[in-house]
């Protein structure tokens, strides 16, 4: 069975259009660890395609959450203004569909979640206080990565739709579980129409400056 993991969309829909085009034949379920909603410019559609597709299994992210209770009580003034506009344009109607997402899947030999003990976990994280009980494969720090600990082995996605570090690249992993390999895979998106949704949408400047401020590969 391959299974394909993924998460960290954040309303890029052409990241996650481009996901299911190379790997739609190739995968017998996907996994999304959450964070579908926020910044990007599509979060209605990334919402309503999700939940289109028969074969995937969808969880909650910080972001769900954010967007169930109405509120970002964080203080970086970046993403308290993406949520202000993008919280703003979400269809409440999809309250419902983002409400029923799981918190939590196990498959063969890896528990899936969107972080562990509500963590940004990089790859030069100290993990040495971090308690697990099973292999794990996660997002949330958008950052993708291999790492062990007590025997237990920790894998990152990295983000479909707004990698931190490369913005057009998107990554995420793939599964076999009959051979037992993992997978970290990634391509290339076209960030620049995703900026471009943003200016035509009017999103506020310190967010569309902070698409273009990014590296790209």
């Amino acid at each position: 069975m391959i299974i394909t993991v993924f998460g960290d969309v954040h309303g890029n829909l052409i990241a996650l259009e481009k996901l299911f085009e190379l790997e739609k034949h190739k995968t017998d379920l996907f996994v999304c660890h959450g964070d579908v909603v926020n910044y990007g410019p599509w979060t209605n559609e990334c919402v309503t395609f999700l939940d289109s597709i028969n074969n995937v299994t969808l969880l909650k992210g910080n972001h769900e959450n954010y967007y169930l209770e109405g509120l970002y009580d964080g203080q970086n003034e970046v993403a308290r203004s993406f949520f202000k506009f993008c919280y703003g344009n979400f269809n409440k109607n999809l309250i419902t569909t983002i409400s029923d997402y799981e918190n939590q899947i196990v498959i063969p030999d890896f528990t899936v979640q969107h972080t562990i003990g509500n963590q940004y976990i990089f790859a030069d994280t100290d993990i040495t206080d971090l308690k697990i009980n099973s292999n794990y494969i996660f997002g949330h720090s958008h950052q993708q990565f291999k790492r062990e600990k007590d025997n237990f082995k920790l894998y990152n996605t990295g983000s479909i739709g707004q990698n931190r570090a490369l913005i057009n690249l998107s990554c995420y992993l793939k599964v076999d579980t009959i051979k037992k390999t993992v997978q970290l895979k990634n391509f290339i998106h076209d960030i620049n129409r995703v900026i471009n949704q943003m200016e035509f949408e009017k999103y506020p400047q310190i967010c569309i400056d902070y698409y273009k401020s990014k590296k790209r590969v």
